[in-house]
């Protein structure tokens, strides 16, 4: 063992600090481990979600709360699902080429544009829910409720640190 010897002539075991060294290096490389496997996890299952749902999170988020309201400026459906604005416009664009939103502008002011579920949108919005529904049991298949109701908590205190650190 190695030791450091003090000017009052005391002593310091280096093992001792290598020890709580290597223990906050470890400690460390798990935690950026578990953010990797965090993003990874994300950036697997986005495309099969849409693949096993015929339709992205995003746009199936925007057709969930356009179904929940008769009509939504788009400026207040961007707030709510929390997409940015650009993403949006995109969005409802396609699902618009779809047939599956309508758009139109305020007329007493051009800047505001009013979006509502078309009925095709209404009759699609069902089977895409089925199909998210058997997604999720497929990717929870193999865990108990517990485990999914622990999992959820640890995912919530997660969100919450990120969403405290300020830039």
């Amino acid at each position: 063992m190695k030791y450091i010897i003090l000017i009052d002539g005391s002593t310091i075991d280096l093992s001792i600090i290598y020890k709580e060294e290597d223990a906050l290096s470890n400690s460390c490389r798990e935690e950026e481990k578990i953010i990797v496997q965090l993003n990874d996890i994300y950036k697997q299952m986005s495309p099969k979600f849409e693949r096993c749902t015929g339709i992205s999170q995003s746009r199936l988020d925007l057709l969930h709360r356009l179904f929940e309201v008769e009509e939504i400026s788009q400026t207040a459906l961007q707030r709510e699902v929390n997409i940015d604005s650009a993403a949006v416009t995109r969005h409802l664009k396609q699902l618009e080429g779809k047939g599956m939103v309508s758009r139109r502008k305020n007329p007493a002011d051009n800047r505001f544009t009013y979006v509502r579920l078309t009925e095709e949108g209404r009759m699609k919005i069902e089977a895409y829910r089925e199909e998210k529904e058997i997604f999720i049991s497929k990717v929870f298949k193999t865990f108990t409720e517990e485990e999914r109701s622990i999992l959820s908590g640890m995912l919530n205190r997660i969100q919450d640190n990120v969403q405290g650190i300020e830039y």
